[in-house]
């Protein structure tokens, strides 16, 4: 079962490819200064805030982006050592936690009120962690509402509902220490001798990390809290209302026809049910397999 929760885990929150946003299209925030995030602006109209997965930057909304910009005032989110986004603080230390909270600053310094936030994979976790926070200590950059895309507050429940934070440490550290010491040249190369303590899926993940780039050490502690961190008893702090999306798949044969109760699980201490849009035919990248169907979900959270 580990071997297959580390394969799953692997697979699912690294992304495959990132459709960049047209030059012309991105607007820097230099009202806010970060060494955490980097912020572009787009549109004008309500506030949405955009945040990516692990090793994606804010080009993996841009089709997102270029649909909601003539109606909204749009967010992209880069968390620094992602992508070629210089690292700042997040070379050391935490990453989530961290992030989340600044993305509370960013909203209360912008002056924006209860903005909607749509998180992809890691970045729903952020999501979920700013809402909860701002839930608790209520000193503002509270998310008016919540939207998390292919992401639960506890990935490896996906796989195993009993599986705890202790269960899946020690192969969080493996992949850490694959991702930390051994360069792109080294990982295709011994993909044979790793896939043995990888469960088979060296190949799966870091053969994608060249399509984003990004700092080795930022990569590897994001793929370490994404594997161990558990948010499910933080979920009853969230006071902002919580949509849940990911990719669905009809056939029987597939994992992801068997998602729905999982997360549904999930998400059960919430303290006011979670609305969920199963997205089918989407992996992952939802928004990227299917951004049609994705895009009218994304209307529905906003309406």
């Amino acid at each position: 079962m580990l071997r297959k929760l580390l394969l799953f885990l692997l697979v699912a929150v690294v992304p495959a490819a990132v459709v960049p946003v047209p030059a012309h299209a991105r607007t820097a925030d230099v009202a806010f200064v970060s060494d955490r995030i980097v912020v572009q602006t787009r549109g004008r109209g309500p506030d949405i805030i955009l945040i990516p997965g692990l090793a994606s930057t804010g080009d993996v909304w841009a089709r997102t982006a270029d649909r909601l910009d003539d109606r909204y005032r749009v967010h992209l989110v880069s968390i620094r050592g992602f992508g070629d986004v210089p690292v700042g603080a997040n070379g050391a230390g935490a990453l989530v936690a961290p992030v989340a909270s600044e993305l509370r600053r960013y909203i209360a310094a912008r002056g924006l009120e209860r903005p909607a936030v749509i998180g992809h994979s890691m970045g729903g976790l952020v999501a979920l962690r700013a809402a909860a926070d701002a839930g608790r200590d209520r000193r503002g950059g509270a998310p008016g509402r919540v939207m998390v895309v292919d992401a639960t507050p506890f990935f490896p429940s996906l796989i195993s509902p009993e599986a705890t934070v202790g269960d899946v440490e020690p192969l969080a550290r493996i992949a850490y220490q694959a991702l930390l010491f051994l360069g792109d040249e080294a990982l295709r190369t011994q993909g044979n001798a790793l896939g043995a303590q990888l469960g088979g899926a060296a190949d799966s993940v870091f053969g994608t990390l060249g399509w984003q780039g990004g700092d080795r050490q930022v990569l590897a502690q994001g793929l370490y809290e994404v594997m161990t961190t558990d948010l499910r008893n933080r979920l009853a702090d969230i006071a902002a209302p919580v949509t849940v999306v990911y990719g669905w798949s009809p056939d029987n044969r597939s994992p992801r026809a068997h998602l729905d109760a999982l997360f549904q699980a999930g998400y059960r201490n919430l303290p006011r049910p979670a609305r969920f849009e199963r997205i089918e035919g989407a992996e992952h990248m939802v928004m990227i397999d299917q951004p049609a169907r994705f895009l009218a979900a994304v209307d529905r959270f906003l309406g």
